[in-house]
């Protein structure tokens, strides 16, 4: 009796934390999307709520750490429990990150509604965050059906948002080759982009912690990276410095 009580805490002790990994992921997921409405609705008070959300991404992840230490320490977990657990506290680092990138995103909308407008940057921002909030709860989804082979194509899809992402930039440079006064809000607009390519980075980390749960190995090929800009031009300043 003894050892089941202690078996059924266990899987209680589990059920929890994904329960939090899920409620964290659904924040984030509405972060991305309220993040790119923002700046495509001009909208500084939904750009508000996505910083003040962030503060409860945050706490879930603290939640979630503390959950999965306390259950390393006390259950001692074996195998793919083991790897349960690893996974968890790998998940909820990547969703903070996304949060963080979100809110970074929302912080830049201000400033840019003070600026000119550049032709067709808010749609393609918000269709370049779309694919990612896509990729995330196919992630997500992956993750609590324990389905790899999901998790392999998103891990295939963020080929296409480096894509998105480069064509955005040469976009971008363009309009700064033709008028000086571009400079500034395209500086601004490559940042919100590159926040989101590295969301989707973030995402495919998920993935690859799905493929890690289910198999007990890390994907067989290392991606290579599409996003080629870093070689283009050596920008001053780098999003994930933002707080």
């Amino acid at each position: 009796m003894q050892d089941k009580h202690i078996v059924t805490s266990f899987d209680n002790d589990l059920e929890r934390i994904q329960a939090h990994i899920m409620k964290m992921g659904g924040l984030v997921e509405a972060s991305i999307s309220d993040a790119a409405d923002s700046f495509l609705l001009r909208d500084v008070e939904l750009a508000e709520k996505v910083r003040a959300r962030d503060a409860s991404i945050d706490e879930l992840e603290t939640l979630i750490n503390d959950d999965a230490a306390r259950v390393l320490a006390l259950r001692a977990p074996t195998a793919i429990d083991l790897r349960l657990i690893l996974s968890v506290i790998k998940v909820s680092a990547n969703l903070e990150r996304i949060g963080d990138y979100s809110k970074n995103m929302a912080k830049r909308t201000s400033v840019l509604l003070q600026m000119r407008e550049i032709d067709n940057a808010a749609s393609s921002l918000r269709r370049l965050a779309k694919e990612v909030e896509l990729m995330l709860k196919d992630a997500l989804d992956a993750y609590i059906q324990r389905d790899p082979q999901r998790a392999l194509e998103v891990i295939n899809k963020d080929k296409d948002v480096d894509q998105m992402y480069n064509g955005m930039f040469r976009q971008f440079l363009t309009f700064m080759m033709e008028d000086p006064r571009n400079i500034t809000a395209c500086m601004h607009l490559h940042f919100i982009a590159k926040n989101i390519e590295r969301m989707g980075d973030h995402v495919t980390s998920i993935a690859e912690q799905v493929v890690f749960l289910t198999t007990g190995e890390r994907p067989l090929e290392q991606r290579e990276k599409e996003d080629r800009t870093s070689h283009d031009v050596n920008m001053s300043l780098d999003p994930k410095t933002e707080t």
